[in-house]
């Protein structure tokens, strides 16, 4: 008697089972990490603007104001607190996240110590590339270093 070689019906039905409980599980823990990925991105440009806050406060003396509010009022244009700062608009612009998508809520320079306090928004751009819809609708950086 031959024996035939092959799989049964049944045999691939469970292969098939298996794979797809393998791509129901890998599928949310995979989201969340291009979630985090794209924040990356707004934490890097935070960080510059964090920097160019610290700069500018050291340059301008204990106790000087530094500026606030929107740092580009356009992708292009250099308006906003981002001039004063000496940040162009092309230096936040990125993929997921745009030259308005930041903004220093509050920014302070102790009188005495010179120590810099600050707190910067952040935003997605609107219409960012791909439609992506971010799961946290703006994060905030302060001069802690904490990106939540």
């Amino acid at each position: 008697m031959r024996s035939k070689k092959g799989f049964t019906l049944v045999e691939l039905m469970v292969v098939v089972l298996i794979v797809g409980i393998l791509a129901a599980v890998a599928l949310p823990l995979m989201s969340g990490r291009i979630n985090s990925a794209k924040w990356s991105e707004a934490n890097a440009a935070a960080g510059t603007i964090a920097t160019a806050i610290r700069a500018y406060a050291a340059e301008k003396g204990p106790g000087a104001a530094i500026p606030t509010g929107a740092l580009a009022t356009s992708a292009t244009g250099t308006t906003g607190t981002g001039t004063a700062l000496g940040i162009n608009a092309a230096d936040l612009q990125g993929t997921y996240f745009g030259a308005t998508s930041y903004s220093i809520t509050s920014a302070a320079s102790d009188a005495t110590t010179g120590a810099v306090t600050y707190s910067i928004l952040v935003t997605p751009a609107v219409g960012n590339a791909g439609g992506t819809v971010f799961t946290t609708a703006t994060k905030t950086l302060t001069q802690t270093g904490t990106f939540q």
